[in-house]
């Protein structure tokens, strides 16, 4: 029950070894159907092995809604002061613009628990470990519907990419976006830096155009593509560049949830239906579906190939766009 200012008792919670004050827990944070945020902290609670898994060791930018999600969305790179000691962080470097940021680095639970009462909702990790933050172990295939691109087509390009991920000997492990696409991740040898894995990454979705021509685009200027086709975001294996972790919560208002899903759910699968309010059951059933994602890393040898082909062919790169930074 809220007090005379407006705000509810803070509650703690025990999550491990350590204790958690969630100030705030009677606000409103899903207004669909009226979540709050102690609900949102017991769906982290809910499928905790599950999203430290997705974390682990990664730096991560924090997308935070300090007054639900109907309020101001802050990106936040950086931990702030007064962090407790026990939080972990990773120290990433912006040559450009000579700045660093010492970011989240989720090794437990109760780093999650304590990111979301600092109003977290979304988070988005790198696809680089702590280790060598510039050598990524993961590749990812970013299904991006246009405006008019229906779901049953994002389904018709995942199975293309799962025919060519199998051709080439890769395992891509499927998730849903959260919101209209799909996301297929690949864990990958660490053996190279970020130039090459988006080079990889562009060689692939180049290929799965060919064989989808009427389906994928692979234009990167927005204002270029037909809005009824299915962008194959190359870039988001760019530096610095994130999306959403598997078991993160998106920040609108039904609270949706981007979720794993096995290769033989895709043709059924409806992602508005896993939300804070349905995915910790089927966590519970289900377990981790990504939990073996570790255990076949696959060489990106064959895929820059690919790209020394392509560049041979005189294919044009459309570049890198810049990245912003973010505090």
């Amino acid at each position: 029950m809220a007090s005379a200012t407006g705000k509810s008792p803070s509650v703690e919670l025990e999550v491990g070894d350590h204790t958690v004050r969630l100030s705030n827990p009677d606000r409103v944070y899903f207004p669909a159907r009226g979540e709050t945020k102690l609900d949102l902290a017991r769906y982290y609670l809910g499928v905790g092995d599950g999203i430290v898994h997705a974390l682990r060791e990664r730096p991560c930018m924090m997308h935070r809604f300090p007054t639900g999600i109907s309020g101001e969305k802050v990106h936040q790179k950086r931990v702030p002061h007064g962090a407790p000691p026990w939080l972990e962080t990773v120290r990433v470097h912006f040559p450009r613009y000579g700045r660093h940021a010492d970011e989240l680095c989720v090794t437990k639970l109760a780093d999650v628990l304590w990111s979301v009462q600092m109003s977290t909702v979304e988070f988005h990790p790198w696809n680089s470990r702590r280790a060598d933050t510039e050598v990524p172990d993961e590749w990812r295939i970013d299904l991006d519907p246009m405006p008019d691109c229906g779901f049953d087509r994002v389904r018709r390009v995942a199975h293309v990419a799962r025919e060519v991920l199998d051709e080439l000997g890769a395992v891509g492990w499927p998730k849903t976006s959260g919101g209209r696409g799909l996301h297929i991740y690949v864990r990958i040898v660490p053996e190279h830096g970020f130039t090459d894995v988006r080079r990889a990454a562009l060689a692939f979705a180049r290929e799965v155009e060919r064989r989808a021509p009427d389906d994928v685009t692979t234009t990167w200027w927005r204002k270029d593509r037909d809005p009824a086709m299915l962008f194959v975001d190359y870039n988001q294996n760019a530096r610095d560049h994130t999306i959403a972790s598997a078991y993160s919560v998106r920040g609108n208002p039904e609270g949706t949830v981007s979720t794993p899903v096995a290769w033989d759910e895709i043709d059924d699968v409806q992602p508005r239906d896993f939300t804070i309010a349905t995915v910790p059951k089927r966590f519970a059933e289900l377990g981790d579906l990504h939990a073996g994602i570790d255990d076949a890393p696959f060489s990106l040898a064959p895929l820059l190939d690919w790209a020394d082909r392509d560049d041979r062919a005189g294919v044009p790169d459309p570049g890198v766009d810049e990245a912003v930074e973010l505090d």
